[in-house]
């Protein structure tokens, strides 16, 4: 029979609950009988030996804070006995590792994807409307409404349009940052066409936004000043029309799995998460950079504390700096506006058995996987080599999906122990990081990754979820922020509004 707890790793010194423990229960440890000092909710950690105060708290077989009062084998090892080992920015020597997971497939593999005429690749065959500004979202929703009901066909995968707050009264970097995220969503393949609405009045006005945007095909993309037209509605359908007798042209095609971009995020972490989906989303990372795909890796406040695992498997100095730059301007910016740098977990990472930061980036930083890190990339940068890159952005989910997205992701896998029905601009796989989780939320999770501890191999699970992503890359299947037309976006704020 299974046991109810684990330790993840030979050198920890604390047990993870897979049940909920009562007061009095008793465990057995290295041939010890060890009782419970209270209840311990399933997920939370359990000291499996005496720790004294000061002395490091082990999980993963890295610390991930230190004991602020003496722990008893048997207590509950929780934030009312625990504190980071964290603060402020740090220097970092490069270290590489001696042995770096490089290996690729022989045999060839495929999906059913669109070929663009620039020659890149989509997933889906959709209509986007980028606004340039939030004013006016409801013209963008109105129109993107009408396309659905009036446009929509076997050849159209659906009409998106993508609210959002910003594109006036901004300023500088904050207002390019506006701009690169709109300008990588107008680029993005999973879009046969796009439809980019300007009001006229706005710092993003559809003449500067094009500068920021470069060369377009205009069989794929049409402007439409709203301001400028006499009924906006009636011109806007007319050019959806024409962008949908564009976008009926693409059939699905055979596109090696080479050409797959994945995005790898978590949210609504829980004691779960660095035990079952994320590491089942790093063994995914890593098959698919053996098939010569790529991965984007994002969430830097989630890296502290981790983040010389992921320095250690830098390609080189160059990409090793930049991973230290990473991190580093990061903390800077909690500095900079005179917050914590390490004021995380959130409530429900802690309410689902996640203590400190530390423990947090250890979990999170799994989703990586084993893989040589390629390429690091600004906030609002686009993916150009394969294999596996890191992305500036926040833990937030909203903001980091879209970064995700826009950087060129087909498809994002989104690792939860508490649940949440967000999803981005492309298909973003809800991945369970618990069993119940997968049956009590249903209409939210596409897979469960809680079938780690009741027996299933990684291995295993591995092949499940790369054949499960193969087959919604290629439209067979949907997830369900598709299926429930939940598709958002959010950009990054950190500067003036006028």
């Amino acid at each position: 029979m299974k046991p109810d707890y684990i330790a993840v790793h030979k050198e920890d010194n604390v047990l993870v609950t897979l049940k909920e423990f009562q007061e009095g229960e008793q465990i057995e440890v290295a041939e010890q009988s060890i009782t419970l000092k209270q209840r311990v909710p399933a997920g939370h950690k359990i000291a499996s030996s005496d720790i004294q105060a000061g002395e490091n708290i082990v999980k993963y077989g890295y610390p991930i804070g230190h004991a602020s009062e003496k722990i008893e084998a048997g207590e509950w090892v929780h934030t009312h006995n625990t504190k980071t080992n964290l603060a402020g920015t740090l220097e970092y020597e490069y270290a590489p590792v001696k042995e770096k997971l490089e290996h690729a497939y022989i045999e060839e593999k495929t999906f059913q994807g669109f070929v663009r005429a620039n020659g890149d690749i989509g997933i889906r065959n959709e209509i986007w409307i980028i606004n340039t500004v939030g004013c006016i979202n409801k013209t963008a929703e109105l129109l993107a409404k009408m396309g659905d009901a009036q446009l929509k066909d076997e050849g159209i995968d659906g009409f998106y349009h993508y609210a959002h707050l910003f594109g006036c009264s901004q300023l500088g970097d904050d207002l390019h940052n506006t701009q690169k995220i709109l300008s990588n969503l107008v680029h993005h393949p999973n879009a046969g066409g796009v439809l980019v609405l300007g009001l006229g009045c706005e710092n993003n006005h559809l003449a500067e936004f094009k500068k920021v945007l470069g060369d377009v095909d205009e069989n794929q993309v049409k402007f439409l000043g709203v301001q400028d037209a006499e009924d906006e509605i009636e011109e806007g359908f007319a050019l959806l029309k024409e962008l949908t007798d564009y976008v009926r042209t693409f059939k699905r095609q055979p596109v090696p799995v080479s050409k797959l971009k994945v995005g790898l995020k978590c949210g609504g972490s829980d004691g779960f998460s660095g035990i079952t989906g994320n590491p089942l989303v790093g063994a995914f990372s890593d098959k698919l950079i053996s098939y010569g795909g790529t991965t984007v890796l994002t969430e830097v406040p989630e890296m502290f504390g981790a983040e010389t695992i992921l320095m250690e498997r830098a390609k080189d100095e160059q990409v090793f700096s930049k991973i230290v730059d990473l991190v580093n301007d990061f903390k800077e910016y909690f500095i900079k506006h005179d917050q914590v740098v390490y004021e995380n977990p959130s409530p429900g990472n802690k309410a689902g058995g996640i203590t400190t930061l530390e423990e947090k980036s250890l979990g999170c930083v799994q989703k990586g996987g084993f893989a040589t890190i390629e390429d690091v990339l600004p906030y609002g940068g686009r993916v150009t080599k394969p294999g596996l890159n890191l992305l500036q952005g926040p833990g937030n989910d909203l903001v980091s999906v879209t970064a995700l997205s826009a950087a060129g992701a087909h498809i994002v896998l989104f690792t939860t122990g508490r649940g949440t029905p967000f999803g981005g601009p492309v298909p973003t796989v809800k991945i369970s990081t618990n069993s119940d989780l997968y049956k009590r939320k249903s209409n939210w999770i596409d897979f469960n990754a809680g079938e780690l501890v009741q027996g299933k191999n990684i291995e295993r699970l591995t092949e499940e979820m790369f054949e499960y992503v193969l087959k919604l890359a290629s439209g067979e299947i949907r997830t369900h922020n598709e299926k429930n037309g939940f598709k958002e976006i959010s950009i990054f704020k950190d500067g003036v509004i006028l």
